[in-house]
């Protein structure tokens, strides 16, 4: 991909966009244009094709060869039911396949990733598949970056280009100048791309390119090959090659005792095509369909979708399955447990500055966000929002500026570890005290009591800062520790 050089109105000119967004219209028109935005779209075949490709099994090969041998031998009987046993086998893999295939479908159009698209002047949700250039998105830590963009805004934004670069370092992005050539586009500053994913910081962008027009895209479709071989197919392969050279050194063998013998040449063809024919396992490919489409059947029951029926062999020989748990042993939908101080008794304060800092942050809310705002808290008319210092994954904490009658509070929560490192002292009961070694000690030891008892912890904590325009991660220090916000996924 071309990095895109010159001036960001210059490049919303060329794309005919506008920083206010397409209108659904207008993004539908192009959709149309350019395609879904899929970097590698899976090639669509036919039904015919399909089933030339079940055809072109070595075993199914051997048996359609023994059935015209049996044809031309006059025993019609026996190539009917090789043909009926090979076209059995065909149909019932075929029918499982296809009805696989359209499961799957519909399962990744309701798991299909989103993105935070700015349309008719509003921010909106929409699949990823659905953007087009000229889009305004906006992203936040922790999304995947949803299509080739060039920055409009960027606030401590740094990517993980890993899936381009092979770096493991995340880079930093800001929404200056373009300084490199084309050929090293990943190295570009302001421009994110397709496949990459936000570790810190908060963006807009413009997208510029799209599905096979991206960098991953053209990445993705030089890779593009064959799904390797099941052990499965390995199998049948290989039998059917052994049965394949067997019948071949014995027909051969035949014909070559016949000449010997000065037995007549198409009296040695004929009882060499009979053993041919005798040594073929016609019954095995219908037996491989039913027994493959049995387990699928079973493996339905339990919710698993086999897309192709030789994975079977696959699935059987797992010794272990990692899952992740959330959404699969649990609901996948996250509850407001409990708001403890720091000794780990009940108290409304923690919950409190935690729903302040949840009501003013702006970007995708987490679920545990939207668990902290379900459960309601003081009118945020109350707090008026100054300024945020966005989420990442290094401080892992999240923190917003507040105005509460001309008092400034930085209100903080997130991992416990990274919040309680900032805390200079802690509040019980509206009473602060320095958090010493030992209290550090004794708040690091609840939280990881409430972490054992299977809870998802917030730790939060507040400071008041002095009046000033912009606020950093730098003012995250001497931070006063309310306590702890727990959840839990039933």
């Amino acid at each position: 991909m071309t990095v895109p050089h010159g001036p960001v109105d210059a490049l919303l000119a060329e794309l005919h966009a506008s920083r206010r967004g397409l209108t659904a219209d207008e993004a539908r028109r192009r959709l149309g244009e350019v395609g879904p935005n899929e970097p590698a779209r899976p090639p669509r075949t036919t039904g015919l094709v399909q089933i030339l490709l079940l055809l072109a099994n070595p075993l199914v090969i051997i048996l359609l060869i023994a059935s015209l041998a049996s044809a031309v031998l006059g025993e019609r009987v026996n190539a009917s039911i090789i043909v009926l046993m090979v076209a059995l086998s065909i149909v019932l893999n075929f029918v499982q396949t296809y009805r696989s295939h359209r499961v799957a479908e519909r399962l990744r159009d309701a798991v299909a990733p989103t993105a935070n698209a700015l349309r008719d002047g509003s921010w909106i949700e929409i699949r990823r598949r659905d953007l087009v250039p000229g889009d305004i998105i906006r992203l936040a830590a922790g999304d995947r970056v949803p299509a080739d963009a060039r920055l409009l805004e960027a606030r401590d934004l740094h990517v993980q280009q890993a899936a381009l670069t092979g770096e493991s370092m995340p880079a930093e992005k800001d929404a200056g100048a373009v300084d490199v050539s084309p050929r090293q586009s990943a190295d570009a500053r302001n421009v994110i791309f397709l496949g990459t994913s936000v570790v810190s910081g908060t963006a807009t962008a413009l997208v510029v390119a799209t599905g096979p027009a991206t960098a991953f895209g053209d990445i993705a479709a030089r890779l593009s090959t064959r799904p390797p071989e099941t052990e499965f197919e390995r199998g049948a392969r290989q039998f059917a090659l052994l049965i394949m050279r067997t019948v071949f050194f014995l027909v051969l063998f035949v014909l070559l005792a016949g000449a010997l013998l000065h037995h007549a040449f198409l009296e040695s063809l004929l009882f060499a095509v009979a053993l041919a024919v005798g040594l073929t396992p016609e019954f095995l490919p219908m037996i491989s369909a039913v027994t493959l489409s049995r387990g699928a059947a079973h493996m339905a029951r339990q919710k698993v979708i086999v897309k192709h029926l030789e994975a079977i062999e696959n699935f059987g020989s797992m010794d272990v399955l990692c899952s992740d748990k959330t959404g699969t042993l649990t609901s996948g939908d996250m509850m407001l447990d409990r708001h403890l101080d720091p000794f780990g008794q009940v108290s409304e304060r923690p919950f409190t500055l935690a729903y302040v800092n949840s009501s003013h942050q702006t970007g995708i809310k987490s679920p545990l966000d939207a668990a902290i705002l379900q459960r309601g808290g003081p009118l945020p008319d109350a707090y008026r929002k100054i300024d945020e210092i966005p989420f990442d994954f290094e401080r892992r904490r999240l923190s917003v500026v507040v105005d509460n009658g001309g008092e400034r509070l930085l209100i903080t929560k997130g991992a416990p570890e990274g919040v309680i490192a900032c805390c200079t002292t802690y509040e019980v009961d509206d009473r602060r005290a320095p958090l010493d070694q030992t209290m550090r000690a004794r708040c690091e030891a609840t939280y990881r009591e409430l972490s054992a008892q299977g809870s998802r912890v917030l730790a939060v904590a507040y400071a008041i800062v002095p009046p000033q325009a912009v606020y950093s991660a730098r003012d995250e220090r001497e931070l006063v520790l309310a306590g702890f916000v727990t959840f839990f996924d039933p």
